[in-house]
């Protein structure tokens, strides 16, 4: 067998030429696949890097190795990763590689091995990207129709597959619900199946995420350990599903969810799946995050190197009640704490049928002069008086039955035949069929409108309320219902890409009932997305948490609020709530005229203290510390940059006991022969800690730590039983 390489900019990659063994490398891994001509695509090895000598080896050692895209009926009840019914019935498939070709996609270098079946014409291309650089491998399928006259049912299309050799395999994921988003949870792998799956139809991270961590050496650790981390790129529905049979493999396979969404490929078609993101690290579950961290920001987040603004949303401090003169009060006071944009949430539009509530408006996208006389432009007017930029909220997905638009075309939203519609929030809400091409100009429109009227606005909130209740498209044939959820969504990336075409600055926060729509099949195009409608600080440290795993702190929308909280009524000092909100994009969830001013100038210096590490924490590389998850009454968390020059340490005390002994958390992440200077931000104690304007080595700071008292010295009437610090550590 022959194995052919060359180093392009610093990654290993396959030559163009047809080679019998494939070796695909990123710096600190490598994928082997055995590519004989006219047998199976096989699984070698995907891991640690390994050398030409290596790859002789690991052919010796497992032999025919594993099929690396497994097809349904000539393999038996092996685990399957594409699934077809020819025109005559036929359901069997027998895939064998045809050729491979190298090219050059996005920006990095692309890697294909077609396969082609031995009866029927149909091909599937297996795509495998990498940039250079970076630890993440792109692993997505293109089925080919090569029938010139007949139609194929696809009735199975991952996105990729995966197998991991049978151990002390666990699996981390993030599960949750609205206002609980991004929990995580941590079990080992047993025999049987393991599904992780959302069926939501419009978001798709409220009940479950789609990215795991498998970590090959047992329990999980932040810091050690053999990790593999994957992520399907999707905004739809899909399924991660694990597989632990008799044989000596774990099998992994992800892709959309094919559940009621058997799909037609028409005569001389392609059936491109999602792509999924996979990166290992041999540095615990920190390594694959910092992974896909500095991937997502680079390849994959709109505007991944530009900085995001502190900003003010109007929503937990009005609600529904919008007036000019509340607007323009609560720009001036963002701007006079430092904030940079104030964004008005929902309540500002509808005159026909005002949008007072959730129950009416949703569809008809003109001013309510009302509340607003001098409409948007009086208040881009106002902002630029007060030097910031100015959002505004819109769901343009959805409508309500109370709408003019409702009214006019009720063929436009989705329900099925000879059946009343579910509705959604409010009890009249509906989802727009993005099947429908008039649909998907209209929802372009909307955006398209209000940019070209105030070409100044800085900031969309783009929310989606509701998933797909009602299971029936008016617009698609009654042959072709089942692709219904796929059709969805790919109308939403169409008009996901007119506007980014047109509107390219323009920052967007992908908000859906709170964290539902945190994806990497999203956020190419949105800057960021709201993590939770739940705003508690304490809850915000563990939901947080879990985004981490797979999203950078730039992503991650955090919002000082009131106290007491709204969702759960739980009261947190504001020194608590600013630190939780500055370890992610810093805004503001709160009505400024209820602060006093003591609370308005501390949040002006936690602000102006933001700004001076904000790249730091937004660009920085993470290393999780201590987890709230461990029970040990701390969560801690470090942003260092890739310099090492600078870092930003958060330490939050979880719960307070009695006599509670709390564990001195040790750092990560710095260089341990450079000297670090302790400055700490957001100070309310009477006397600075011990350790404040020393200097220490990183060495140090990651052997032993920093002594972090249970709680604030503060005068006895301001005591409380809440506790947490922002540290800069700056080297000389």
């Amino acid at each position: 067998m022959k194995l052919l390489t060359v180093l392009l900019a610093g990654v290993m990659a396959v030559t163009p030429a047809v080679a019998d063994i494939i070796r695909i490398d990123t710096p600190s891994s490598s994928l082997v696949l055995d590519a004989r001509k006219g047998k199976k695509l096989k699984h070698i090895h995907y891991g640690g890097p390994v050398s030409d000598d290596d790859v002789a080896s690991l052919c010796d050692a497992l032999g025919d190795g594993v099929t690396s895209y497994p097809d349904y009926g000539m393999l038996g009840p092996a685990e399957t990763a594409v699934s077809a019914i020819m025109p005559d019935g036929n359901r069997s498939l027998d895939l064998r590689v045809d050729g491979v070709s190298a090219g050059d996609v996005d920006g990095g270098k692309v890697t294909t091995v077609t396969l082609r079946d031995t009866a029927y014409p149909f091909s599937v291309d297996i795509n495998y990207l990498v940039y250079p650089g970076e630890d993440v491998i792109e692993t997505w399928a293109d089925i080919n129709n090569l029938d010139k006259k007949n139609s194929i049912i696809l009735t199975r299309f991952a996105s990729g597959y995966l197998p991991v050799r049978y151990g002390d395999v666990w699996v981390s994921h993030l599960y949750g619900s609205a206002k609980n988003e991004a929990r995580v949870e941590c079990a080992p792998l047993g025999h049987g199946i393991r599904m992780i799956r959302n069926r939501d139809g419009v978001r798709n991270a409220h009940t479950s995420h789609s990215e795991v961590m498998i970590s090959l050496d047992g329990k999980p650790s932040e810091r050690n350990g053999r990790v593999i981390g994957a992520a399907l790129c999707y905004s739809g529905n899909y399924k991660l599903m694990f597989n632990t049979d008799q044989s000596n493999w774990h099998h992994f396979i992800a892709g959309i969810d094919e559940d009621d969404s058997e799909y037609h490929l028409d005569p001389e078609t392609t059936f491109t799946t999602p792509r999924l993101a996979l990166t290992y690290s041999d540095r615990g579950l920190g390594g694959v995050s910092r992974s896909f961290h500095r991937w997502g920001r680079a390849h994959k987040l709109a505007h991944g190197d530009r900085q995001r603004k502190v900003l003010l949303n109007s929503w937990e401090g009005v609600y529904f009640k919008i007036t000019e003169k509340g607007m323009a009060d609560m720009m001036a006071d963002i701007a006079s704490m430092g904030g940079e944009l104030f964004v008005m949430d929902d309540g500002w539009f509808g005159v026909e049928y005002p949008r007072d509530n959730a129950k009416a408006g949703l569809g008809d996208w003109m001013v309510d002069r009302r509340k607003l006389p001098h409409g948007i432009r009086g208040l881009l007017d106002t902002a630029r008086r007060n030097g910031i930029d100015f959002g505004i909220w819109i769901e343009p997905e959805m409508v309500n039955t109370a709408s003019r638009l409702y009214r006019e075309h009720p063929d436009w939203v989705l329900k099925p035949a000879n059946r009343e519609p579910v509705y959604g929030r409010g009890g009249t809400q509906l989802v727009l069929d993005l099947c429908n091409p008039a649909v998907q100009d209209f929802v372009f429109n909307i955006v398209d409108t209000l940019m070209t009227s105030y070409p100044d606005i800085d900031y969309i909130k783009w929310d989606a309320n509701m998933n797909i209740k009602n299971h029936g498209s008016q617009y698609l044939p009654s042959d072709r219902q089942s692709h219904l959820f796929i059709d969805y969504h790919r109308g939403f990336v169409s008009v996901l890409e007119r506007i980014r075409a047109k509107y390219p600055d323009v920052t967007i926060q992908a908000c859906a009932s709170g964290g539902a729509r945190a994806n990497w099949g999203t956020l190419p195009w949105f800057d960021e997305f709201w993590v939770s409608d739940n705003t508690d600080a304490l809850q915000r440290v563990y939901m947080q948490w879990g985004d981490s795993y797979f999203f950078p702190a730039m992503t991650m929308a955090s919002h000082i609020s009131a106290s007491p909280n709204h969702q759960t009524q739980r009261r947190i000092p504001l020194k608590y709530r600013i630190d939780v909100a500055m370890s992610g994009r810093l805004g503001m969830e709160i009505q400024p005229r209820d602060m006093t001013d003591d609370e308005k100038a501390m949040c002006r210096r936690a602000i102006a203290e933001y700004k001076t590490v904000r790249h730091v924490i937004q660009s920085g590389d993470l290393y999780r510390l201590q987890s709230p998850y461990d029970d040990k009454g701390v969560a801690s968390l470090l942003y260092v940059t890739p310099a090492r020059d600078e870092a930003v340490f958060f330490w939050w005390k979880t719960r307070t006991f009695f006599a509670d002994q709390l564990p001195r958390v040790t750092m990560d992440g710095l260089d341990p022969d450079r000297r670090y200077r302790v400055t700490e931000l957001n100070r309310i104690d009477n006397k600075p800690l011990k350790s404040e304007g020393k200097v220490y080595t990183g060495r140090f700071l990651m052997d032993t730590g920093l002594e972090i008292p249970p709680g604030h010295d503060l005068d006895k009437p301001d005591r409380v039983s809440w506790a947490s610090r922002v540290i800069r550590l700056q080297a000389l």
